[in-house]
């Protein structure tokens, strides 16, 4: 009779993006730690941006194939339909031939887990009898909101939620106002693409029973959204999925992935070490978003008006020197004279720095994931997709910011900026508390995460129960030979 897989397989499919990218390999380092092997199915263009990163474990297997856009996906010019069929049809096939080689050269695939809107990775698993799963990006309280959406809410979120007065409340939630909707409900959504893969997603694990999902987050953190949905669709969180040198400590030599795509210096490290505790205010939107001239002149007045030393980090326009980016902006030689404005930092470096005060910010999943396990309370600037929805949790449910209010043509004008920052870092009740709830979830994190800690036993569980099914099902087969021999060798008898 087979015994035991020596070593769980587990393939992890990734959508080309930093955001993605970023918390899968973090979730692959913690499987490897459990003694799991990794391979990953990735596209050309993902996998030139993290082999310029340097930091690649030799534990990390890779099925790289070509998407047709090997020097990455440019929203301006290239088509998205056009992009997602290629991908989805070029890593249908990448990932069956991946899967079936796998198994042929005697490492079979335990379990296939994939990134969101990547529903056919879980078609193709489901093709070739393997268990798989979706490792969910984004908060557990968005899930919710997209689930109860296809799943009887559509008309009550769809109609009237444009309107300020419009609220709704879905279980395991708080009360969500229009503008705490993910922006793909919204009317000025463009995204017409997101819905539809987001709902696929969901159908497919609908047909399923008992299906799982593996949520970037904590149990601590969000309770009540992670709570088995429908008494069907179950979450397990295994988060906050950032570099242990920063949670539990356990390798220090694991920083931000991804910080050294291009070489920088630390000078604005060396800068930060020359002001007080807690007095930087930090402002990044992530690795997408740009900001439009007026915007970011808004930012300009607030942060002047505000008198706090800054860092800035203002992502290049690849049509754009950075050089003609910094003098189009006004009051340069007094911006200078305040703070830094750079190309890129390592974040997560900048958010442990003691001398950090406040983080202005997207609001992207692992932007505020990152605030929260380094304990910096937050100026919270959404713009689209979940990071509304992740806006209003940091301010009405931890408590460990504020978030921002823009005028009637959509930007928010520099004495808002103003105002919101001296409310997290002033010295009045509000800004206190807010520092002492960022506080409070930091030391959560860090606790979910350490052995023994809520995410670390979810993850060895899930490992675990992968592995005891597969057992299973190679014992059936063993079996089910066994009982084959002796049929045919009664036949030959009789």
């Amino acid at each position: 009779m087979a015994q035991a897989q020596a070593q769980p397989h587990f393939l992890v499919v990734i959508f080309p993006v930093q955001g993605h990218i970023n918390p899968a390999f973090q979730f692959a380092k913690r499987l490897i730690q459990l003694g799991v092997k990794v391979t990953f199915t990735i596209t050309v263009s993902a996998y030139n941006k993290i082999t310029k990163a340097g930091r690649i474990p030799d534990s990390f297997n890779f099925a790289v194939f070509s998407d047709g856009y090997d020097d990455g996906f440019k929203s301006k010019i290239d088509d998205t339909t056009t992009f997602l069929t290629q991908f989805r049809n070029r890593g249908t096939q990448n990932l069956k031939e991946t899967l079936l080689s796998n198994d042929e050269n005697g490492s079979p695939v335990s379990c296939v887990v994939y990134t969101l809107l990547l529903p056919w990775a879980a078609k193709v698993a489901r093709d070739l009898n393997i268990p798989s799963a979706p490792l969910w990006i984004q908060p557990a309280s968005v899930l919710r909101v997209y689930y109860y959406y296809f799943n009887g809410y559509d008309k009550l979120i769809g109609d009237g939620c444009s309107e300020p007065s419009w609220s709704i409340e879905l279980p395991g939630l708080p009360l969500l106002k229009s503008r705490d909707l993910p922006s793909f409900f919204q009317p000025s959504n463009t995204y017409n693409f997101a819905l539809p893969l987001l709902k696929e997603q969901l159908d497919m694990l609908d047909s399923e029973d008992k299906p799982l999902i593996l949520v970037n987050s904590f149990d601590a953190l969000e309770e009540e959204a992670l709570k088995e949905i429908d008494g069907n669709l179950k979450m397990v969180a295994v988060g906050p999925l950032i570099p242990s040198a920063f949670l539990d400590g356990k390798d220090p030599s694991d920083k931000c992935f991804g910080g050294d795509l291009f070489e920088r210096t630390k000078e604005y490290i060396e800068w930060m070490n020359t002001k007080p505790e807690g007095s930087i205010v930090y402002i990044s939107f992530g690795s997408i978003l740009m900001l439009s001239k007026n915007q970011k002149e808004e930012m300009v007045h607030g942060l002047l008006a505000s008198g706090r030393p800054f860092l800035w980090v203002m992502i290049r326009d690849q049509n754009v020197e950075m050089k003609d980016e910094e003098e189009e902006l006004s009051s340069m030689e007094e911006l200078e004279q305040l703070g830094l404005i750079v190309p890129w930092c390592s974040q997560l470096e900048v958010l442990s720095h003691p001398s950090l005060g406040c983080f202005v910010t997207h609001c992207g999943w692992n932007s505020t994931l990152e605030s929260i396990a380094c304990g910096v309370p937050v100026v919270a600037f959404p713009h689209w997709t979940d990071q509304s929805t992740n806006a209003k949790l940091l301010e009405d449910v931890w408590g460990t910011g504020t978030r921002v209010t823009a005028n009637e043509d959509g930007v928010v004008e520099g004495e808002e900026i103003r105002r919101c920052i001296e409310m997290v870092m002033g010295g009045d009740e509000r800004g206190v508390t807010m520092r002492k709830n960022a506080k409070k979830w930091k030391d959560l994190a860090r606790e979910a995460m350490r052995e023994g800690g809520s995410s670390y036993m979810n993850l060895k569980a899930f490992v675990e129960q992968v592995d005891g099914s597969s057992t299973r099902e190679e014992m059936v087969i063993e079996l089910s030979n066994e009982v084959k021999d002796l049929e045919s060798k009664l036949e030959s008898v009789i």
